[in-house]
């Protein structure tokens, strides 16, 4: 019995075993979870970074809209009213009136700002509400006159045109107060008309002797007026037209078309600086060619030195390459001279090349051969206790026909 516990023991997994397992399992789903736990956090943050961009482009765009609209649109409408004044100091007893009634309105907003832009055409026009009265029946047709100033009180332009009431029968007068007798009775309604003069139908404004105000006058001395006012209203064309008369329509294709443009400049910017532009740059190839080049140098200096070294010898040249300080004086000029006749040697070759190949192909060989001279000029002034050739200022090719002469 116990024999065939201890098979059943040794066939199935141990409770240590099955522990270890479910450790490594418990570690594998949490460092799955943390994976996922931070690809989630750096999407929630990529979508709110991407939103509050959305949003501030779009915050751009209506701000840019609105700011054209109000540079762009002059004032469409402007109301003022109009108080009519006269004298009465009249020598005569028959008259208390003795001047036309007069009105004088300014054509400033907040007394600074005009209200008539340079270039667009306004229509400007009186309105006068009129008693049904019989003094203004039988006035008949009367005068208004309209004087435009400047600053400086010059007459710009003047207007004139002739009204009246509108005609109305004895009967029609008597049928329209009986049946609004009710309303009448009880102030809801007067008997009164509203007569539109139209002094201009296309004032413009002058650049060099603006509108500040203007003077209205008429010519009656009996007319009666409840009260006055002038509207002047501009006649747009073209953009403005379209911007007054569809200004939803208007609003929703320029601030998409603003979101749309910024939109363009952001990502041409990011991909600028976070992909490094959009379009190859050819100073960026060159500078990558150029690194190639020097990186290459090392390499053809390691398989020019195990070209002239026999294999068994190769440790011992790679030792006094890399240690300048283990070889002897003789060493070097023998191992100079050596080195000096066979890069003579190479350099009639790569001549004979050159005269044959592409000229870009000979600069680059040109350029290995001096590298290789100066490795081997750098060592021998190591060992020697010279100076470097590099550090000193004094020509370079000095040194090259010193040591081919002195070799």
């Amino acid at each position: 019995m116990s024999s065939e516990m201890e098979d059943m023991d040794s066939e199935g997994p141990t409770i240590q075993e099955l522990g270890i397992q479910f450790s490594g399992l418990l570690i594998h789903i949490q460092e799955r979870v943390t994976i996922l736990y931070r690809r989630i956090q750096k999407r929630v943050l990529q979508t709110a970074i991407l939103v509050c961009v959305l949003l501030l482009l779009l915050w751009v765009a209506i701000f840019l809209y609105g700011s054209f609209y109000y540079s762009f649109m002059p004032t469409a409408n402007f109301i003022t009213p109009v108080h009519f004044y006269y004298r009465t100091d009249c020598t005569s007893s028959h008259h208390s009136i003795c001047s036309f009634p007069m009105a004088n309105f300014s054509l400033l907003r907040n007394g600074k700002k005009q209200v008539m832009t340079y270039g667009q055409p306004y229509q400007i026009t009186l309105e006068l509400e009129m008693p049904e009265s019989p003094a203004n029946e039988q006035l008949g047709m009367f005068l208004v006159k309209m004087y435009c100033y400047s600053y400086k009180g010059q007459t710009i332009d003047t207007a004139a045109r002739s009204t009246m009431l509108h005609y109305r029968s004895s009967l029609l007068q008597s049928l329209n107060t009986v049946m609004f007798s009710p309303l009448l009775m009880m102030g809801a309604t007067e008997q009164k008309q509203y007569i539109l003069v139209e002094l201009y139908s296309s004032y413009i404004d002058n650049s060099y002797k603006p509108t500040v105000g203007a003077v209205i006058e008429i010519h009656s001395q009996q007319v009666q007026i409840y009260k006055a006012q002038v509207y002047i209203h501009a006649h747009f064309s073209g953009i403005r037209y379209i911007l007054y008369h569809f200004p939803m329509a208007s609003a929703v294709v320029g601030v998409l078309s603003n979101f749309t443009f910024l939109s363009v400049l952001i990502l041409i910017s990011y991909l600028q600086v976070a992909l490094g532009g959009i379009w190859p740059n050819q100073q960026v190839g060159k500078w990558n060619k150029e690194r190639q080049g020097r990186a290459d140098i090392p390499e053809a200096t390691d398989q020019y030195e195990r070209n002239i070294h026999p294999e068994d010898n190769s440790t011992v040249t790679k030792t006094h390459l890399l240690d300048a300080s283990v070889m002897g004086p003789s060493d070097i000029k023998a191992y100079s001279s050596g080195k000096m006749e066979e890069s003579i040697l190479d350099t009639g070759v790569e001549d004979n090349v050159e005269t044959n190949g592409s000229r870009g192909l000979a600069e680059e060989q040109y350029v290995s051969e001096a590298r290789n001279e100066e490795t081997y000029l750098k060592l021998r002034f190591l060992s020697e206790g010279l100076p470097d050739v590099s550090t000193d200022p004094t020509d370079k090719a000095y040194y090259r026909t010193g040591t081919c002469l002195s070799s």
